[in-house]
């Protein structure tokens, strides 16, 4: 019978650590993660005034991050599975924590590129740990997706919560502030995740593969450097845009061929012959292209059109935190009832349709039409990435836990960037021809203008008068033009989402972990052994294999038959796939006590 070492090592977890105190620390980690991605946004214009940046320097302050992130997740995902997700986690908190020191106390622009650059090195570190540590600890389907629910609303609130944190610390203190807040958050999630977190580890056989894990570094950063160019208005067959795409699509290429051929590869490439996870990969990557894009704009939007403070502005999008605490919260309970497919693809819908009722956002402000569909678009998305990351996860087997979750915080990430280069091209597109005539104004200043809002509004100031008047108000009115676009942009790739998610299950399958099954068997039989010796009638014999009527036991293989799914291959641990049910109802038997098989499988 086949027993391998990562099934064991994910009941040691379940067993030895408190997994919920264990979800409290992972979520924290994430919280860390998440509220440095979207704290910087309010502090641009006050890091602008302060550092004086160029445009360029500018795009790879906020991108630096999100594209050295993206391109690490594989390399410390399949580094964590090879020697120990824990290690890999404290390590990227130590580095985290230097590098929010660094980006603090940086006096020009290029510093703070590099702080955030190795800010990106240990949330990649951080990010698929907490995941994969979350598919070790919780190895029953319905308390992971619980977990996952927690997760996902965590990582909306550091989102959202950034924006309001940092508009508070840029107005009482200076934009450093922003980075310095990680310190203190660090000193006190450090020690309790080296007290509490579980070690955990994937398969173990053959070397790493460094070269592979290389080529998939530079082959992500490769693609997204140039898609961001590309955002930035660069030509699309220019060396520097061109160029970063065709060697970042090669090593991809490469890096999938080698890993086929090795007989211990970095990533299972076999996970992508499932529809369900290939297309829970391509949602996530959707939904994120579609609309963190939009978060910084939205951002400009509040502040300098509507002329919100960075407080006021973080306070606006409360709403969203709020809606996607919701869905988190409920993810689970929704999941069962409604099914992967329907899940992702009415979060998609909702997301649109939310989106869509935003291009009703004009020159004046809207309280209301703004929290509605803030509301709406924080249920919508959250309820999708749930699912999708929930769904995701469940297919990859626990032994490759840490790279299925590089996998999907890559496509995160790797949405997120190539988001903001796309949107922000849209932006830019529809936003700069609209400064290109303005009566009165020059043509050099007029060039200028068309960087940014920020920059028109500058510009404005300095020309001052008739023509300086003329400059803001095309500025503001090219803005909410190119906004609404944009929004229209948006919306087409979450429709897109939702055609995408009809690929999905229409039911949430629960996995059948056999081997814990023939372990409880087996204990029950030597009870029954017991009972003989001493004399008394045994316990009712329990199902080896409890996977819901029909099941059959092959006990040669070691696997569960389940009908109409097929048997499991020892390198899945042994799984089988049946419905969830919505409740863990017990059922009488003919005796009026609980079936043993019964009350296992529910």
């Amino acid at each position: 019978m086949s027993r391998t070492i990562t099934a064991r090592t994910g009941r040691r977890a379940d067993g030895d650590a408190n997994r919920w105190a264990v979800l409290v620390v992972l979520c924290v980690s994430l919280l860390l993660v998440a509220l440095d991605a979207t704290i910087l946004h309010v502090a641009v214009p006050s890091l602008t005034e302060n550092l004086r940046p160029g445009a360029t320097e500018l795009l790879w302050i906020v991108d630096a991050y999100p594209l050295v992130c993206a391109s690490l997740l594989i390399l410390f995902g399949t580094l964590g599975d090879r020697i120990g997700r824990r290690r890999v986690l404290l390590l990227g908190y130590g580095l985290f924590g230097a590098a929010s020191a660094l980006a603090a106390l940086a006096t020009e622009p290029w510093v703070l590129i590099a702080a955030r650059a190795l800010l990106g090195v240990g949330g990649a570190m951080i990010m698929p740990a907490t995941l994969s540590i979350i598919r070790t600890v919780f190895p029953d389907r319905r308390e992971r997706a619980t977990a996952i629910g927690v997760w996902t609303a965590v990582a909306a609130i550091g989102a959202a919560a950034g924006p309001v944190l940092g508009g508070f610390l840029v107005e009482h203190y200076w934009w450093g502030s922003v980075f310095l807040i990680n310190i203190p958050l660090m000193a006190l999630i450090l020690p309790l995740a080296r007290r509490l977190l579980p070690e955990s580890r994937g398969a173990a056989e053959g070397p790493w593969d460094v070269l592979g894990a290389l080529m998939a570094a530079a082959g992500v950063l490769g693609c997204v450097l140039g898609v961001k160019r590309a955002g930035a208005g660069e030509p699309l067959l220019s060396a520097l845009t061109a160029g970063p795409l065709l060697a970042g699509a090669l090593l991809l290429v490469l890096f999938v061929r080698r890993q086929r051929r090795r007989p211990h590869p970095l990533i299972d490439t076999r996970l992508f012959s499932r529809p369900a996870f290939t297309t829970s990969v391509g949602c996530i990557v959707l939904a994120m292209l579609a609309l963190v894009g939009l978060e910084l704009i939205a951002v400009q939007y509040l502040q300098l059109v509507l002329g919100l403070t960075p407080l006021e502005t973080g306070l606006r999008l409360l709403p969203l935190t709020f809606a996607a605490m919701a869905a988190g919260a409920t993810g689970s309970y929704t999941l069962r009832r409604l099914g992967p497919r329907r899940m992702v693809g009415w979060g998609f819908l909702l997301t649109a349709g939310a989106v869509l009722l935003l291009t009703l956002m004009g020159q004046h402000d809207r309280p209301l039409l703004l929290t509605t569909g803030f509301v709406l678009l924080g249920f919508g998305l959250q309820t999708t990435l749930f699912s999708a990351y929930e769904s995701m996860l469940s297919e990859a087997p626990p032994r490759s836990a840490g790279g299925a979750a590089a996998i999907g915080e890559t496509s995160y990430q790797l949405g997120a960037g190539m988001g903001i280069a796309l949107l922000g091209s849209v932006m830019n597109a529809a936003y700069a021809p609209g400064l290109a005539d303005v009566p009165g104004v020059p043509a050099a200043a007029g060039a200028a203008a068309a960087n940014s809002l920020g920059e028109a509004y500058q510009v404005a100031e300095r020309l001052g008068g008739a023509a300086g008047e003329a400059l803001h108000t095309a500025a503001r009115h090219s803005f909410v033009d190119g906004l609404h676009l944009t929004l229209l942009v948006s919306a087409g790739l979450l429709l897109a989402g939702a055609v995408m998610a009809l690929r999905l299950p229409r039911v949430m399958e629960c996995p059948v972990d056999v081997e814990a099954a023939v372990e409880e068997a087996e204990a029950a039989a030597r009870a029954d052994a017991a009972a003989l010796r001493a004399g008394s009638a045994p316990a009712p014999a329990a199902q080896a294999a409890p996977a819901g009527p029909g099941a059959e036991r092959d006990g040669a293989a070691g696997t569960a038959l389940v009908p109409g799914q097929p048997a499991a291959s020892p390198g899945d641990q042994g799984a089988a796939a049946a419905p969830c049910p919505p409740r863990p109802q017990p059922e009488a038997g003919p005796a009026g006590t609980m079936s043993g098989a019964a009350g296992r499988t529910r």
